[in-house]
């Protein structure tokens, strides 16, 4: 039995937390009733009848308690954890078992894991439980410096549901160029959403020279929303700001805190020229973040808040009278105002802003998220202060590095992160009590683009790495 544990566990990603094999099998029949009558069974039920088709089996599925395929997201089981399930295979057909619809379809996710690739329908008998470690498990993709299609999104959050991750950031915008169609200000679209040429090499020299444009309409943002609300995966929009924000003045200049003529950045690395913390760019991000909240109806919005550098701040004048009024000791400080009002904002409208580390610089709230990137430090300071923690720290989960010798690696970002690298990473603190442990709620693994621009380098920089995120 050890052995065959062994090998049915092989196939199972992430690997279960308990499981109970048995030595017969089960083989699905040619023609199979699978029982849901709740919503989130009926949703379950869809994704079961489109992978069985792929083994030729065909389904019907109706409201019933007598059938081979059992599916229940209503068990009011207390030992099933949050998002967690129960998997029977038995002699008597299949059971599937949870609280709720993200239970029912992880373990759907299993259950196709079962079967051997290219092979008949007969699969073990067994008896699985498991649950996730953590609430928030994410993966990033930065459209900003190079743009995907609807298509590649999706799969993409195809492949997060597929392993049991619950949570897709989508980083919208960025300096290279601004993503997601605003209504209200259309020169974001038109302006902010080209580049004239792109940085093809290290050297901060080498430009292609051919002009680079793309963004996502409403509708476009609305599909993609609905699709991965069908697998379970909640969408983090990402809006930089302050910093990475170059793209925003080319749009609108006024948003600056000196005269200029503002261009898209055409290579990587961070921009000097960031937007004025005025109140005529608080009121911009204000109508922003209002038409960002009418498309993504998650509980997050991510705010960037990292790499704002000061320096045009320091010579303004608008930025010297802000000091004073609100007795701000430096630049940094007026940044951590700056964040507050947002962040004050958003909470109006019942959200939660998420930051990069960056964020604790300034007298954000408790209800802030902060994302701890540069290494580990700035996720202990937030959950000893009580934020909230995602941890998602650079190297060791950044999928943009290097998977292994770089003489055999595409051109990438530089550093390494290995299959073991992001395998070992534990986003629980020793360094902490019990009780600040709580406020980590996740780990998320990043995959920045200034060196990936086709979907195939994408998935190459994506996978293994992240399943081993998913363990």
């Amino acid at each position: 039995m050890g052995i065959l544990l062994a090998v049915l566990l092989s196939g199972i990603i992430p690997k279960p937390v308990s499981v109970a094999a048995h030595a017969a099998q089960y083989t699905v029949p040619a023609s199979v009733v699978v029982s849901a009558s709740s919503a989130d069974e009926r949703n379950v039920a869809q994704f079961a009848k489109q992978f069985l088709a792929t083994r030729g089996v065909s389904v019907k599925i109706a409201a019933s308690t007598s059938t081979a395929i059992r599916l229940s997201a209503r068990a009011h089981d207390p030992s099933i954890r949050a998002e967690g399930y129960k998997l029977h295979v038995g002699r008597d057909g299949v059971r599937i078992v949870a609280n709720s619809g993200a239970g029912l379809f992880y373990g759907l996710q299993t259950f196709e894991q079962l079967f051997t690739p290219g092979g008949n329908n007969a699969i073990q008998q067994v008896d699985i439980s498991d649950a996730p470690s953590y609430p928030y498990r994410g993966i990033h993709l930065d459209v900003g410096r190079h743009f995907f299609p609807v298509s590649f999104v999706e799969k993409y959050i195809d492949l997060a549901a597929r392993y049991k991750l619950n949570t897709f950031h989508w980083h919208l915008t960025e300096d290279q160029g601004w993503r997601i169609e605003i209504k209200k200000y259309p020169r974001l679209t038109t302006v902010a959403s080209c580049r004239n040429g792109t940085m093809i090499e290290h050297d901060f020299k080498s430009n292609d020279h051919v002009r680079y444009c793309g963004y996502y309409t409403q509708a476009q943002i609305r599909e993609v929303v609905a699709y991965a609300k069908k697998r379970y995966v909640n969408i983090v929009p990402e809006i930089e700001m302050p910093g990475h924000s170059v793209e925003v003045l080319a749009a609108y200049p006024q948003l600056a805190c000196k005269p200029g003529n503002y261009q898209v950045f055409t290579i990587w690395g961070v921009s000097d020229d960031i937007v004025c913390p005025s109140e005529r760019t608080v009121a911009f991000y204000e109508d922003v973040l209002t038409e960002v909240m009418g498309l993504f109806p998650g509980p997050y919005i991510h705010t960037g808040g990292d790499e704002a550098p000061k320096t045009v701040w320091k010579k303004s004048p608008l930025v010297k009278n802000l000091m004073r009024k609100y007795h701000l000791a430096n630049e940094d400080a007026v940044q951590g105002w700056f964040d507050t009002r947002i962040e004050s904002f958003l909470r109006a409208h019942g959200r939660r802003m998420i930051g990069w580390d960056e964020i604790l610089g300034g007298n954000v709230s408790r209800s802030a998220i902060v994302m701890s990137w540069r290494g580990l430090s700035g996720g202990i300071i937030a959950a000893t202060r009580g934020n909230d923690v995602i941890m998602s720290p650079d190297p060791t989960l950044y999928l943009d590095h290097a998977q292994g010798d770089d003489a055999y690696e595409p051109l990438n970002i530089g550093g390494l992160t290995t299959l073991r690298d992001v395998y070992d990473f534990d986003p629980g603190i020793d360094a902490l009590t019990p009780n600040q442990a709580k406020h980590i709620l996740g780990a998320q693994a990043n995959l920045w683009s200034e060196y990936i621009a086709t979907t195939q380098l994408a998935e190459y920089d994506l996978l293994p790495r992240m399943l081993a995120l998913s363990e």
